[in-house]
């Protein structure tokens, strides 16, 4: 029945979309803006119900050809690729330009709602595309109604940001609860069905995702397909064991969950079908699901789910606040009331979920992203109702699938526009990701032990960097029993190479600098941050020439709207064959964080690496118990658990050539120095400097 009502829903929708398109051939209407604006998304609306009736079609007689596959596709990602974005009305600046900045940006908004219904379409999601289709009509009334001057200007304003504040509000049972479901429960199966049911060696099957399809994702499938099974099989071998080893080194029984949500770029089908056997074969169903594609739910301009090509990564960026438009303290208590009767309803699902197991990628040019003044910003206030809802949200995802019962996994792999040298770059990644695990528990152990005998530890940097910084470290009241850093391995997070701590706050103080660093898909220039009792109370960067929006990039990006962010993490990088990589192919810019943070000191601003997780206890290989899980922030989760956390980590590597000296220092004043001058000099350790 209720099936039968949305598309009742849905053809009215779609018969006074068509009539609106034919009144918009006359502009004297509307005027010649607004009615280009409604013929332009009417004109969108009907080419997804021609590709709803084709996908039906081809359901039973089988794909197009992929040239005709290809022409739908770029139709469907057109207006806002490339050139063609300078004049789209999913542009808030050209919107703004010809509607007026309040209208436009309105407006904007809407065209980026519509755009959301590709992926409804694909997958059939009617319950969240009508409720689009009918606020268009909405708004457009609205434009009739103020043109025929039934409205005043004052009372259109008002009626037409309502209308679109309850589109999104009054849905939000349905858009929020829909991204629950698509996390815990694995009947939620489309990206799934395509991976495993289609013919890998047919690269048609990438178009039925539905997402921006260039030649990139075609060349990554046709490589894939190229290297041999057993490669393949080692590739996955490697992703998944070290998500079963994350479990068994946490002391979490993996037995007790069935599902493991994956995270990946489209192209890496043939992969993703061997993890996903292999998963199986410890009994985890796979869930997957698209980066979030409406404002209820999306993170900014990040994709988190599986996604297809950028169109173009100035239409994210421009969007990245669209929520300003609705975000009040009446949305961020339905939202959580949403979500607490969503999770009570799939708590049983919730209860399986063993946690996300990411493919993560690397390659991709640099892009510089413009501030517009025209696009949304967040309010002062609606900053505070941000944190609020991200705090909350967090607290309230952690009743129901526990930080100390679940894990992770994360591997990161190139893409063609890594350039010329792809496939060449594409073996090194696979060395990289398989070094051997012996050695580098052993010289790691080394680097443990004289870390473990400091009471803080200095970091210096050379040639140009500025930081000169002291971490301090918690006291071990059991050195043969307890340690600060985990050694870390080939299991959650690879590459493996790297030993990290969470920092003691009180006593970390100085400068941090790096010249350059990608943060959360950003550059910065001229990085530097200042921590006092390790916290930060000053950053900046020399990204513009204006001071206010360097502050404004670092607030929004990596700040995350708090006024102060703790060190949640120190740790010391030991992959150098992924620097020697980098230097030898000059790919340090289009590096991963996952894989800098390899190559180098990082530290974490925001929550500390076992967030959430704090009462589970870590062993190192050696049997020694990793105590420094918290820090006299999260140590708050008892009394205040609001004040705990920040919901962000953010890592900033120093790479070699930048580092001056590393060195423990012991409560008497004595040194035991790890790197001088970008090489390793503790005795144990000189096998990682063959590579450099």
């Amino acid at each position: 029945m209720e099936h039968s009502i949305l598309e009742e829903r849905y053809g009215l929708s779609v018969g006074r979309i068509r009539e609106i398109l034919e009144e918009c051939e006359s502009p004297l209407a509307l005027g010649r803006e607004a009615a280009a604006y409604f013929k332009g998304q009417a004109a969108f609306i009907l080419f997804l119900d021609q590709v709803k009736g084709e996908l039906a079609n081809e359901k039973t007689e089988g794909f197009p050809s992929m040239e005709v596959l290809r022409e739908r596709n770029e139709r469907l990602y057109g207006d806002i690729s490339g050139a063609a974005y300078e004049k789209s009305f999913a542009n808030p600046a050209y919107a703004g330009k010809l509607l007026g900045e309040t209208v436009g940006r309105l407006l904007s908004f809407l065209a980026a709602e519509i755009r959301g219904g590709i992926a409804y379409v694909y997958e059939g999601r009617m319950e969240e595309w009508v409720p689009c289709l009918e606020v268009f009509i909405e708004v457009y009334n609205l434009f009739e109604e103020e043109q025929a001057g039934e409205l005043t200007q004052e009372t259109f304003l008002s009626e037409l940001k309502e209308a679109l504040y309850y589109y999104v509000s009054d849905y939000c049972d349905v858009t929020v609860a829909r991204r629950i479901r698509e996390q815990v429960d694995p009947s939620l199966d489309y990206g799934i069905r395509i991976v495993m049911d289609s013919d890998l060696s047919d690269l048609r099957y990438l178009y039925q995702f539905g997402e921006y399809i260039t030649e990139q994702e075609k060349r990554t499938a046709a490589f894939l397909n190229s290297l041999p099974e057993e490669t393949i099989e080692q590739m996955a071998s490697v992703f998944t064991e070290g998500y079963r080893r994350g479990f068994e080194l946490a002391g979490i029984d993996l037995k007790k969950k069935k599902t493991v949500e994956l995270r990946y770029c489209v192209g890496f089908e043939r992969l993703l079908k061997k993890v996903i056997r292999q998963f199986a074969a410890m009994g985890l169903s796979p869930v997957l699901f698209r980066a979030a594609v409406g404002a209820a739910n999306k993170r900014q301009h990040l994709k988190i789910g599986y996604y297809g090509a950028y169109a173009n990564r100035q239409y994210e960026y421009d969007h990245r606040f669209d929520n300003a438009l609705f975000l009040d303290k009446a949305f961020k208590e339905r939202k959580l009331s949403v979500m607490r009767v969503t999770y009570e309803a799939y708590k049983e699902l919730a209860a399986v979920y063993a946690g996300p197991a990411v493919m993560e990628t690397f390659g991709e040019e640099p892009f510089s992203y413009e501030n517009k003044p025209e696009a949304y910003q967040l309010s002062e206030k609606q900053k505070r109702l941000l944190v609020e809802l991200s705090s909350q949200s967090a607290e309230l995802v952690n009743q129901y699938i526990k930080g100390e019962e679940r894990s992770f996994a994360i591997i990161s792999w190139p893409t063609p526009e890594i350039g010329a040298d792809f496939e060449k770059i594409f073996q090194e990644t696979i060395r990289i990701n398989t070094l051997d695990y012996e050695e580098y528990k052993t010289i790691q152990g080394a680097l443990i032990d004289a870390l473990d005998e400091g009471e803080f530890v200095e970091i210096t940097g050379t040639n140009g960097n500025r930081t000169s910084i002291k971490v301090a470290l918690h006291p071990l009241l059991d050195r043969k029993r307890e340690t600060n850093f985990e050694n870390c391995l080939a299991d959650v997070n690879i590459p493996l190479g790297e030993v990290f701590t969470s920092p003691r706050l009180s006593g970390t103080a100085g400068v941090l600098h790096v010249s350059q660093i990608y943060l959360n898909e950003v550059e910065y220039k001229d990085l530097e941050l200042t921590f006092l009792d390790g916290m930060t109370v000053s950053a900046s960067c020399q990204n513009y020439e204006s001071e206010e929006e360097n502050q404004k990039l670092i607030a929004e990006n990596l700040l995350c709207h708090h006024k102060s962010l703790p060190l949640g993490e120190f740790a010391i990088g030991t992959n150098t064959a992924a620097y020697a990589m980098a230097r030898k192919y000059g790919i340090l810019s289009r590096l991963k964080i996952l894989i800098i943070e390899k190559m180098g000191p990082h530290f974490a601003i925001g929550d500390t690496c076992y967030s959430h997780s704090e009462e589970v206890k870590v062993y190192n290989p050696d049997g020694k118990e990793v105590t420094a899980r918290d820090n006299e922030c999260s140590i708050r989760r008892k009394e205040e658990p609001a004040a705990a956390y920040f919901n962000c980590h953010t890592d900033i590597t120093i790479p070699y050539d930048e580092l001056g000296e590393i060195a423990a220092v012991r409560p008497g004043g004595s040194r035991i120095t790890l790197i001088k001058n970008g090489r390793f000099i503790l005795p144990g350790t000189e096998a990682l400097n063959e590579n450099l």
